[in-house]
């Protein structure tokens, strides 16, 4: 493969993911230092005389149906099991959870603010077809991360520069993971 070529791949993968990653970045930021968003929680109703069964093969159905019961219509792409307690999914956007309560089921629908709805596609729960593109920005982050340092250690101006700095990288990697 010319240089040339891989200089372009790399630009080409870099300029496409850099606002999936420049997001990502400010989310797992954000959350880090506790600022999460928020999910505004409403009671919607309580079902009376049903029950929930999180193990069910017909899940989806089930929860669709109890939705119905309750006057919801409401469509979703699958449903989380946490133990007693069924969320819709995606998270990322308004959803509804499901949970026991006294002879029934309470239902309670969730609304994620901005931040919140950002950082549950930063998590991976949102719609399936965005986890597919998330798995895809996680392939060229790793293109573009060897590209570089391909392309760095095969320039020789920037050789010693990229293994110096690549090298002191994964030592403070290592010595972080290890002491912490």
């Amino acid at each position: 493969m010319s240089r040339k070529l891989l200089v372009s791949i790399h630009l080409y993968l870099a300029a496409f993911f850099a606002p999936f990653i420049l997001v990502m970045a400010l989310t797992g930021g954000l959350y880090l230092l506790g600022i999460k968003g928020e999910m505004v929680k409403t009671p919607v109703t309580q079902l009376q005389d049903v029950q929930l069964n999180g193990k069910s093969n017909d899940l989806e159905k089930d929860v669709s149906g109890l939705l119905q019961q309750a006057g919801i219509s409401f469509s979703f792409d699958y449903v989380k099991v946490k133990g007693e307690r069924l969320y819709t999914r995606p998270t990322s956007s308004t959803h509804y959870l499901l949970e026991p309560a006294d002879n029934g089921v309470k239902i309670t629908k969730i609304e994620p603010s901005l931040i919140a709805g950002l950082i549950e596609l930063h998590k991976g729960h949102g719609p399936v077809v965005f986890r597919f593109v998330e798995q895809l920005l996680a392939a060229g982050l790793i293109l573009i991360m060897l590209s570089g340092l391909y392309l760095g250690i095969m320039a020789p101006k920037l050789k010693g520069p990229t293994l110096v700095l690549s090298g002191s990288g994964l030592a403070v990697f290592v010595l972080l993971g290890y002491v912490l």
